[in-house]
């Protein structure tokens, strides 16, 4: 979800998937619109992840208070800055993490519990980090990795998307995967609907389907193409 909405966000909830993030990167949204958004996400009966600006322990952690039961984090591409991740999404011992859960906390009986099933997940998208891949796949406390395919392509030398007609750029997932089943963390990736199939057969597990303004860009084409004639009309459900 990159548009700043929680009524999006539990329309995107109640259309059943498994997780909607709240994409602090590249989307439009600040963070006190990403609360609504993830109340609106638990509200449509789905689980709230968010990908933050950066890998940084302030908004990592303001964002697990906030609510997020997974934090992505983008250009992760060392080790050490696995582990940097680890810390900010952990409590001690095995983090760094600033007690205070003030909304994540009132859905618990037990947060410091519960909050050790946090869901953490860098993204392996440059060719620094497949170079590294094991080293940050053996990070303890790692959960998934998440593919961004258009930084891994812009580092392959490729335009940005997914580019599964080049070698080098399917080799890099299928590494990336075999890395993920060595150390026994999900392999997850950005992705449509229409290669998730694909993305499926190749080993991944979590797959980001579909976007909010991609999603809308793309059906409101399809309407304005249909009402002029430019397209063959197909039966629909109501709009609501």
């Amino acid at each position: 979800m990159t548009l700043a909405s929680s009524v999006a966000s539990e329309t995107a909830a109640r259309a059943g998937f498994d997780y909607v993030c709240c994409d602090l990167q590249h989307g439009v949204v600040d963070y006190q619109e990403s609360i609504a958004m993830m109340q609106g996400t638990l509200l449509g009966g789905s689980n709230p992840v968010c990908r933050v600006p950066w890998n940084e322990p302030g908004i990592i952690g303001k964002l697990l208070d906030g609510g997020s039961t997974g934090i992505i984090a983008p250009m992760v591409n060392t080790r050490a800055e696995a582990e940097a991740m680890v810390r900010a999404c952990r409590y001690a011992p095995a983090g760094s993490r600033s007690y205070g859960p003030v909304v994540s906390g009132m859905r618990e009986k037990d947060y410091f519990e519960g909050s050790k099933n946090v869901a953490v997940i860098p993204m392996i998208e440059t060719v620094e980090a497949i170079r590294n891949l094991d080293e940050i796949l053996s990070t303890p406390g790692i959960t998934a990795i998440y593919v961004g395919p258009a930084d891994l392509s812009v580092t392959l030398g490729l335009p940005p998307g997914n580019n599964d007609d080049r070698t080098e750029f399917t080799d890099a997932l299928k590494t990336i995967v075999a890395g993920c089943r060595k150390h026994g963390v999900v392999a997850g990736i950005h992705s449509t609907g229409a290669l998730a199939p694909i993305r499926v057969e190749m080993g991944f597990q979590m797959i980001t389907v579909a976007g909010d303004l991609l999603a809308m860009r793309a059906k409101m084409g399809e309407e304005l193409a249909q009402a002029r004639g430019a397209a063959k009309p197909t039966a629909s459900k109501s709009v609501y």
